[in-house]
C-alpha cells in the first residue's frame, strides 16, 4: 500500500538526499542547505566527485541513506526504473520514471508519442549506421540536423544543424562521424530542418498535474555569440513565467493525464521550433535542465526546499515567480566544450575563482569545490560557473547579469555576450504568429 504523505509546516527542516550524475546540480543542493534544511549529495561520474567538496556534505554510496531522508532528489534520466520503485516503496521522489526516461533518450519513442497525442512533428529517420544515412541523404537532399540518440546524445557537440538545402555539408559531416567512430556510435536521427524561432516550454509536475505559471526558454547552444561555433549543450539562456502559452497548450498539456499515469514528479520541458506554419516539438527534458534550474530559481520568490518538497508531495499550489526576465550565461574555461583531461589539468584545474567585491549574489558554483573559503575549478568539463540577471526587461537582466559577470575574475575564461539580444526579433515573430 502507497504511503500518504500529510502536508507538514513549510518552516520545518527537512533531510535532502540529491543523487547526481555529473554533479550539476551542486548549487541546488547548497541553497537547500542554506535554507537550512540538512543535505547529502552523491555524483555517480567518478571523474566529478570532488565538485561541491567544502560546500555541501557528500556521499559514496546514496542508498545507504534511503531511510534518513524525507525526500530523494534524482537529476537526470536514466534513473527512472529506481524513481519508480522507491515512490512505489513508499519515498517522497522528484525525479524521474520509466516512461519519460524513453521521452528523452529514445528520440524515435519520443516522436511516436507526440503523434499519439496528435502533435505535429517534422519528418525524421533514425540509423544506425552512417552509409544508409549518407546514401538517404543524396537520394533525399535537403536540410537535416543530425541528432545522436541513447547516452551518446550527451556529448553535445555531436548534434549538427545543416545549412545545406542540399545537405551536403550533413554528408561531409556523417563521413566525419564515420571515420571517428566506426560502429560504436548507436543509433540516431536524420531530421528535416524547419528554419523559426527555437523556443522550449516547460513545467514542475506533482504526479496528477502541472504547476503553474510556466517557463518559457530561449537557448542558445553555440559556443560563440551570434550563433557561431560548435554546439555545446548550452552556454545561456533567457527566459520568462506565464500563467498562458498556446505553445504548452498545443505540446507539454496534452501530456498531463499520460505523466499521472506513469506517476511522474519532477520537471519536464519540450523544446520546439515554432513559425507561420505552426509548432514542431523537437525534444524532450525530462529532468532538470541546466542551466535552466538556477536561472529559474533566480525567477522564484519562496525556499527552493520547500518548493521541491510541495511538489515531491503532491500539494496543489500556484508557483511565485518574479515578473519580467531571467537570464543567465555560462563562464566556461578550457577544454570546454570538448573532452580533454590534459589541457583542463594544465589550464584549468584548481584555478581559483576571484571576486572584486564580495558580491555572491546571482553567482551559482557550478563544477567547483571550496577550499579556505576559496572556490576552486574541479570536474572535468569546464563548466566553472553560472552568472544571472533578472529584470523588468530583458535589456535590465542583461545589464544585471554583465555587471555581475564583471566582477568575478577567471584565469582563461570564455563566455557568451549576447545572451538575450535574440528577444527583440524573436518576440516580434511570435508576436506576429500568435504564439506569445
Amino acid at each position: 500500500m502507497k504511503t500518504v504523505h500529510k502536508v507538514k509546516n513549510p518552516t520545518i527542516k527537512r533531510r535532502f538526499l540529491f543523487i547526481s550524475r555529473w554533479g550539476e546540480i551542486l548549487d541546488l543542493v547548497y541553497s537547500v542547505q542554506k535554507e537550512g534544511h540538512s543535505v547529502k549529495l552523491f555524483i555517480e561520474d567518478k571523474p566529478s566527485r570532488e565538485i561541491g567538496f567544502g560546500f555541501v556534505k557528500k556521499v559514496n554510496d546514496w542508498q545507504k541513506h534511503i531511510d534518513w531522508a524525507d525526500i530523494i532528489i534524482f537529476d537526470y534520466t536514466g534513473y527512472g526504473k529506481i524513481c519508480d520503485d522507491l515512490r512505489v516503496s513508499g519515498k517522497l521522489v522528484l525525479g524521474g520514471s520509466q516512461y519519460t526516461d524513453l521521452l528523452e533518450l529514445d528520440r524515435n519513442f519520443g516522436q511516436k508519442e507526440l503523434k499519439k497525442h496528435k502533435i505535429k512533428t517534422l519528418p525524421f529517420k533514425e540509423f544506425s549506421n552512417f552509409h544508409e544515412a549518407i546514401t538517404y541523404v543524396e537520394h533525399h537532399p535537403d536540410a537535416y540536423v543530425i541528432k545522436p540518440c541513447g547516452e551518446i546524445q550527451d556529448l553535445k557537440q555531436l548534434l549538427f544543424v545543416g545549412s545545406d538545402d542540399e545537405g551536403l555539408d550533413v554528408i561531409r559531416v556523417l563521413k566525419a562521424y564515420e571515420k571517428s567512430w566506426g560502429n560504436t556510435f548507436g543509433d540516431f536521427q536524420l531530421q528535416r530542418k524547419v528554419r523559426g524561432v527555437e523556443v522550449s516550454v516547460s513545467a514542475f509536475f506533482n504526479g496528477k498535474h502541472f504547476i503553474k505559471p510556466l517557463n518559457v526558454t530561449f537557448e542558445h547552444k553555440k559556443l560563440f555569440p551570434n550563433e557561431l561555433g560548435v554546439s555545446t549543450g548550452e552556454m545561456g539562456t533567457s527566459m520568462f513565467w506565464t500563467n498562458d502559452s498556446p505553445i504548452y497548450d498545443a505540446t507539454l498539456k496534452k501530456f498531463e493525464t499520460t505523466l499521472a499515469k506513469h506517476n511522474f514528479v519532477g520537471h519536464i520541458d519540450i523544446n520546439c521550433i515554432v513559425n507561420g506554419n505552426g509548432i514542431y516539438p523537437l525534444e524532450f527534458t525530462s529532468r532538470f535542465g541546466y542551466p535552466q534550474v538556477y536561472i529559474q530559481s533566480d525567477g522564484i520568490n519562496e525556499p527552493l526546499g520547500n518548493l521541491l518538497y510541495k511538489i515531491a508531495n503532491g500539494d496543489t499550489f500556484m508557483l511565485n515567480t518574479k515578473k519580467g526576465f531571467q537570464i543567465g550565461a555560462y563562464i566556461v574555461v578550457p577544454p570546454f566544450p570538448y573532452n580533454d583531461r590534459k589541457s583542463f589539468e594544465l589550464f584549468s584545474k584548481d584555478s581559483v575563482i576571484i571576486f572584486k567585491k564580495e558580491l555572491k549574489e546571482g553567482v551559482h558554483p557550478i563544477h567547483l569545490k571550496c577550499i579556505n573559503n576559496e572556490w576552486l575549478i574541479t570536474g572535468n568539463t569546464g563548466i566553472a560557473l553560472l552568472v544571472t540577471g533578472t529584470g523588468v526587461t530583458m535589456k535590465d537582466a542583461q545589464r544585471m547579469m554583465q555587471n555581475r559577470i564583471s566582477n568575478i575574475i577567471v584565469n582563461n575564461s570564455y563566455y557568451r555576450t549576447d545572451i538575450g539580444n535574440r528577444w527583440v526579433e524573436d518576440s516580434d515573430k511570435l508576436w506576429a504568429w500568435g504564439l506569445l
